[in-house]
């Protein structure tokens, strides 16, 4: 496989994974392609764990569907509609944003809706948070690895520049990751609704026995992708990307650069 490749291939798997394991060669595949990435002064300020002990999977897994549940009661819809496209059109429109392709059959027919007050309430009215709290929970628990990362404090400094220039280097290793992913044809995933909770993101540091010197950033769920995927009962696509004229510039940015007939 091409970088080119690579790069066009790369997906979010939002699906369920194959449930064997990853091989420890792949596992220390993405540790070093993570480390390949770079970062200031070479500081190399990031730190990983990988999580495949069964108990520890299925804690966190309660934890993410826990938080998935009071997130769609709450604040999810408010906070993140504007991400959400419900036609190929608008999907093509925009160019951006994710296409729900898959919703429950009591939810089709009020996709318009789904995203507006009216369309929250309906949804906690058919008990929709719960389930899919309970489908975010089977998903993350029959992952079979984890990958949570962390930076180290001594470089990691809220407040200062090297928290910036830490954070970069961090997204970069994390790219370096999915795309060993695609190679390998292992699926990852962005555990994220713990985040949104202080509470739930401590336990899941806590479960992981993060040191005080260092910081949990995120975490990701990763297996190999079955042959044929199988999405949760709402699922969706994000194929589309603006064109290069609608992100880049030239020299300045009073011109936008023309497209060309170059594709990757």
């Amino acid at each position: 496989m091409t970088l080119r490749e690579a790069l066009r291939q790369r997906r979010t798997t939002n699906g369920h994974f194959d449930p064997r394991p990853v091989s420890l060669e792949h596992q220390h595949l993405l540790i070093e392609a993570a480390c390949r990435a770079p970062s200031h002064f070479n500081s190399q300020p990031w730190r990983f764990v990988l999580v495949d002990d069964q108990k520890t999977r299925e804690s966190i897994a309660v934890i993410a569907g826990r938080t998935m549940k009071a997130l769609m009661e709450g604040p999810f819809f408010k906070r993140y509609r504007r991400y959400f496209r419900f036609t190929e059109n608008e999907m093509r429109e925009r160019r951006d944003g994710i296409l729900i392709d898959t919703l429950p059959a009591p939810l089709r027919p009020f996709t318009k809706q789904l995203f507006s007050d009216t369309g929250s309430k309906v949804m906690a009215t058919l008990g929709v948070p719960a389930m899919l709290g309970e489908d975010n929970r089977k998903l993350v628990e029959q992952s079979p690895l984890m990958l949570g990362v962390m930076l180290s404090k001594e470089e990691y400094r809220p407040g200062e520049l090297s928290a910036f220039y830490c954070t970069v280097s961090m997204g970069m290793a994390i790219e370096h990751v999915w795309l060993m992913c695609t190679e390998l044809n292992l699926g990852i995933q962005f555990i994220s609704t713990p985040m949104e909770d202080a509470a739930a993101w401590g336990e899941i540091k806590g479960l992981l026995k993060v040191p005080e010197d260092l910081e949990l950033m995120a975490l990701y769920r990763i297996g190999y992708v079955p042959e044929e995927a199988r999405g949760g009962r709402i699922s969706w696509k994000s194929d589309h990307r603006k064109s290069i004229s609608q992100v880049a510039f030239r020299n300045t940015c009073d011109v936008h650069e023309q497209e060309a007939n170059t594709t990757l």
